[in-house]
């Protein structure tokens, strides 16, 4: 079986790509299907028309022209025209037996229009709703026209595709209530390789003494820098947890649109000398600062994106077998059992935060069990050989029909 992916922006030109892609694909290939890739115009600079990355073939789309390019809402609708006929060229060339689209509903409608014209079923994989990581980005209104808009597209195209995918319950959920029939969603959730973690990772002594982390309990977070992250909440619980334990540091490492933000916010709370913000780091570097790390902390806030989606990093924290306190919010209660795979605070409560990972510090005793559950938790359930394993009766049901 040959499937044709059809991906987004979110991959970069020469350098890889987003990681549960790379994930997907790589695990597609393992099962021995045929796996090719056409990424769109908003890939950014056009490059070659074909390239190899990791031994898998990808397909370029040159940027939009026109005036259509230049203009709000209008440049999208160039983006599906471009992809489009880019897409038709491919297909015709590679014979895929299935489309496979990629969340945003851009690909998946200039999927729709190629499988049409070709007879060839589609598979649209929803990874969010973009609208509603829009809002906070603060590059759309929560139902404003813009939001609107791109709600109705991701509703278009689902109603049209043969078949869709997504990554957990909460946004199964959301889609169902748009009027999409159950038997059409199937659930290929987020997942780790298991064999790229370890246990056991031991703390560096230089780097902790550079940062000041040396004999300290250290909290951390490693990612970008949202407002959803909670961030501001974290720092809000500094003082009352260095109140009961003034060996608390905090690691943050990362950096985002709230950094600068953040960074204020622990100089007005006057937790500036137990904060460090490391800024980015090599991706071959941050396995040393998850070894200085003793808790992870997660306080994502509660709105519709959170609720709905569920995040890569407490998975990876557990694959790792550490410990982790997170907030209550939909997307986290997916993944973690409050007191058997790590703990859960009330989302946007610095209080409950500080209250829950003093409890935790202060029992060393429920350590190792709450890191054994997380580790076999990825094992057993959210590994990607069996996440990717969910496409077969889907793949096999389309390729039946066609």
């Amino acid at each position: 079986m040959r499937i044709l992916h059809v991906l987004d922006h979110s991959i970069p030109l020469h350098s890889g790509y987003t990681f549960r892609t790379r994930s997907i694909l790589q695990q597609q290939r393992a099962l021995g299907w045929e796996t090719c890739h056409i990424t769109s115009s908003k890939q950014g600079a056009a490059g070659p028309a074909k390239e190899s990355v990791d031994g898998l073939e990808f397909y370029r789309t040159a940027p939009s022209t026109g005036m259509l390019a230049r203009l709000p809402v209008f440049s999208q609708l160039a983006v599906i025209d471009t992809l489009a006929a880019r897409l038709l060229e491919v297909a015709r060339q590679v014979r895929p037996d299935i489309l496979h689209a990629h969340s945003p509903a851009l690909n998946a409608v200039a999927a729709l229009r190629v499988g049409k014209k070709l007879g060839i079923p589609v598979v649209y994989e929803i990874r969010a709703f973009w609208e509603d990581a829009a809002v906070d980005h603060g590059t759309a209104s929560e139902w404003g026209m813009r939001y609107r808009f791109t709600r109705a597209m991701e509703t278009y195209a689902l109603k049209r595709v043969d078949a869709a995918t997504t990554i957990c319950e909460g946004l199964r959920g959301e889609i169902i209530t748009r009027g999409i029939p159950a038997q059409k969603l199937t659930v290929i959730p987020n997942a780790v390789n298991i064999e790229d973690f370890s246990i056991g990772g031991q703390r560096d002594a230089a780097l902790a003494a550079s940062l000041g982390m040396d004999g300290k309990v250290v909290l951390g977070f490693i990612g970008s820098f949202y407002a959803y992250e909670g961030l501001d909440v974290l720092l809000q619980a500094v003082p009352a947890m260095l109140a009961a334990n003034p060996d608390i540091r905090v690691l943050l490492v990362g950096g985002g649109p709230q950094d600068a933000a953040l960074k204020a916010q622990a100089e007005a709370l006057g937790i500036s000398g137990q904060v460090v913000f490391t800024g980015r780091v090599p991706h071959s570097e941050v396995q040393r600062y998850y070894d200085l790390i003793d808790v992870l902390v997660y306080p994502r806030l509660k709105m519709r994106l959170t609720d709905l989606v569920t995040p890569l990093k407490p998975l990876e924290a557990m694959a790792q077998g550490r410990l982790l306190a997170a907030s209550d919010v939909g997307g986290h209660k997916e993944l973690i059992i409050d007191g058997e795979t790590g703990v859960l605070f009330r989302a946007g409560d610095p209080q409950a935060l500080a209250q829950k990972v003093l409890a935790l510090l202060a029992e060393p005793q429920r350590w190792a069990a709450l890191r054994a559950s997380g580790r076999n938790y990825v094992e057993t359930e959210r590994n990607w050989r069996a996440s990717v394993a969910r496409y077969k009766p889907v793949y096999a049901a389309l390729s039946q029909r066609g």
